[in-house]
């Protein structure tokens, strides 16, 4: 069982390191491009999550909780690529 739990892992953290490059990668090929459409769709994307932190005050605990996921054209291909290699393993 533990097995199987360590490998449903690997794949979410395989997952999201191929969104995370994959936006890094977006990013920093919409700042090389001029102003214009192809420069919005690699940049441009919804953000899911909480947009304000949560915060749990306890008087003498304060704890804020914050997720927000920004979610691009090459984040996604990134993510796409990352199972296919995550297929391939």
């Amino acid at each position: 069982m533990a097995g199987g739990q360590r490998r449903v892992g690997f794949i979410i953290l395989v997952l999201l390191v191929g969104a995370v490059i994959g936006s890094f990668l977006g990013e920093l090929a919409g700042s090389f491009l001029p102003q214009g459409w192809l420069q919005i769709l690699l940049t441009r994307g919804p953000t899911v999550g909480l947009t304000s932190p949560a915060t749990l005050d306890l008087h003498f605990l304060s704890v804020s909780l914050g997720l927000t996921l920004k979610v691009n054209l090459v984040a996604l291909l990134g993510l796409i690529l990352a199972a296919i290699i995550l297929r391939k393993l």
